[in-house]
C-alpha cells in the first residue's frame, strides 16, 4: 500500500464514549490537510466497548486501523506499538479524550512543511489540575533538567508532529522502561513548539493516579540518568566522614574523662537510621538493577491481539529493538 502523508497514532484505554466525538473533530481537519491519511487507535487492552467501537469506525472508513493488545500494556507501550504500525511521512500522536484539540494538527503540519522534524504542544496552562499535581509537575521537571542527559522543554507531553526520520529512530531504541518524552528530546533534530490550551476532558476519567504518576516520574529519571546512584555515595561518604570524627571525639573524650555509661536510646537511634540509609541504598541500586533484568530478557515490548484495516493490518518491519522480531510481529486476525 502506498504511503500516506500523514498518520494519527491514537492510544486508547477504555474510551467507548470519546471515540465518535474525537472522529467527528479530527477527520475534518486531516481533510482539509491532505487528502491522503490514516488513523491508527491502539487499543491498550480495553475492557469496555472501545474495541466494538473501533470496529464501527473502521466499517465506516477504511482508513481507520486499529491494533489490539492481549493485554494492558501501558500508554508509553501503546505509542510505541503506533509508531510501528503508522506509515505517514509525518505522525501525529494524540490522546483520545479531546484534550487535545485536533484543530492544532494543522499548526503541526504548517510547521513541519516548514522543515521542522519534531513539532511538539506546547501547554499553556495546567487548568484543572490539583496544586499537589503542579507543584510535583514543576519539581519535576526541574529535576530532569538538572540531573538528565537532556532538557525537556517545558509544558511538552505526547501531543505532537514526527517527520519520519524521527519515527525511525525512535523505532530504533530498546528501552522497555520508556519515558517517551524523554526519547523525544533524546533523539534531537529541528524542533519548535506550538502552544495550545489544554480542552477538559469530554467523558470519563484520567487513567494517571497518583502512584502511576510518581512511578512514570521514577521511570524517567531512572532511564536519562544515574545520579541516584550517585547520591548514596555521597551519602555513604559523608556518613563515614562523620563516622571517623565521631570515632576520634570519643577516644580523646575517653582518655581525657573516662568512659561514661553508654545511652540505650542513642544506640536505637543509630542503628535504625544506618539501617534506614542502607535499605534505601539498596532498593535504588535494585531499582536499576531490575531495569537491567527487564532488558537483558529482550521480550517484545507487546502482543497484538488482533489488526483491523489496511493502515495497521501490516506493520512496519521490525526495528532493531524487535528480538525476537516473529513474536512481536506474530500473525494475527485482519479484516483485510
Amino acid at each position: 500500500m502506498p504511503s500516506p502523508e500523514l498518520s494519527v497514532v491514537i492510544p486508547v484505554f477504555n474510551e467507548v464514549a470519546n471515540i465518535g466525538p474525537l472522529l467527528a473533530r479530527l477527520t475534518p481537519v486531516l481533510h482539509r490537510l491532505t487528502p491522503d491519511w490514516e488513523v491508527v487507535f491502539v487499543d491498550d487492552g480495553s475492557a469496555d466497548d472501545t474495541l466494538l467501537r473501533l470496529r464501527a469506525a473502521r466499517a465506516a472508513d477504511d482508513r481507520i486501523g486499529v491494533v489490539t493488545f492481549s493485554r494492558n500494556f501501558g500508554k508509553e507501550i501503546a505509542i510505541a506499538a503506533g509508531l510501528d504500525h503508522a506509515r505517514g511521512d509525518a505522525v501525529v500522536i494524540m490522546d483520545a479524550d479531546l484534550q487535545h484539540p485536533p484543530e492544532v494538527i494543522a499548526d503541526f503540519v504548517a510547521r513541519w512543511r516548514e522543515g521542522f522534524v519534531m513539532v511538539y504542544g506546547q501547554r499553556t496552562d495546567r487548568i484543572g489540575e490539583t496544586p499537589l499535581k503542579r507543584t510535583a509537575a514543576r519539581a519535576f521537571y526541574r529535576l530532569f533538567e538538572r540531573f538528565g542527559e537532556t532538557g525537556l522543554p517545558r509544558g511538552a507531553g505526547d501531543f505532537r508532529l514526527i517527520d519520519r526520520r524521527g519515527v525511525e529512530a525512535l523505532r530504533a531504541l530498546g528501552e522497555r522502561a520508556r519515558f517517551s518524552k524523554g526519547l523525544y528530546a533524546w533523539i534531537g533534530f529541528r524542533s519548535i513548539g506550538v502552544p495550545f490550551t489544554v480542552e477538559q476532558r469530554l467523558h470519563g476519567n484520567t487513567k494517571f493516579s497518583y502512584r502511576k504518576l510518581f512511578s512514570f516520574a521514577f521511570d524517567g529519571i531512572t532511564s536519562f540518568t544515574t545520579v541516584p546512584l550517585r547520591v548514596w555515595t555521597y551519602i555513604g561518604t559523608v556518613i563515614s566522614v562523620f563516622s571517623i570524627l565521631a570515632a576520634a571525639y570519643y577516644l580523646f573524650r575517653t582518655l581525657l574523662f573516662g568512659t561514661d555509661l553508654p545511652g540505650f536510646p542513642s544506640q536505637i537511634v543509630s542503628v535504625m537510621f544506618f539501617s534506614g540509609v542502607q535499605l534505601m541504598s539498596l532498593g535504588v541500586i535494585g531499582e536499576y538493577v531490575g531495569r537491567i533484568f527487564a532488558e537483558v530478557k529482550s521480550r517484545p515490548l507487546y502482543v497484538v491481539a488482533e489488526r483491523l484495516g489496511g493502515p495497521a493490518a501490516v506493520p512496519l518491519p521490525p526495528g532493531p529493538r524487535r528480538a525476537p522480531a516473529p513474536l512481536a510481529n506474530a500473525l494475527v486476525p485482519a479484516d483485510g
